[in-house]
């Protein structure tokens, strides 16, 4: 994903179309695309700023709070699988994928790797 044009040019091209040039014309005259300039001109009315909004950042992790069930859950049934922890889950309300479930797991260091010297 590459990053936000510049404020400047925001701010110019915005203060183009409030002095009544088309979006069209500033489109051209500044090099970018017309939905570009639509679109800050309706961020422009909308909050009185031409600022990006936030771009990316990170998901919260549903099973955090789920932590303490999942480990003793473990420990109790050793050979749980990860479907069956998942409708567990799920029977507490907890609707996640099975990967979600693997990708946990795998933070906390749990595996379920099959070792022929333990039992």
């Amino acid at each position: 994903m590459t990053r936000p044009l510049s404020n400047d040019l925001r701010e110019r091209a915005v203060a183009a179309v409030i002095d009544g040039e088309s979006c069209r014309s500033v489109a051209s005259r500044f090099g970018v695309a017309v939905s570009s300039v639509v679109k800050w001109s309706q961020r422009y009315r909308a909050t009185g700023s031409v600022a990006p909004g936030k771009m990316g950042g990170h998901r919260k992790r549903v099973l955090e709070p789920h932590r303490a069930f999942i480990k003793e859950r473990i420990n109790q049934i050793p050979h749980l699988t990860l479907h069956r922890l998942k409708d567990e889950l799920a029977a507490r309300g907890v609707t996640v994928s099975h990967n979600a479930v693997w990708m946990f797991l795998r933070r906390e260091g749990l595996r379920f790797k099959k070792n022929a010297v333990r039992p």
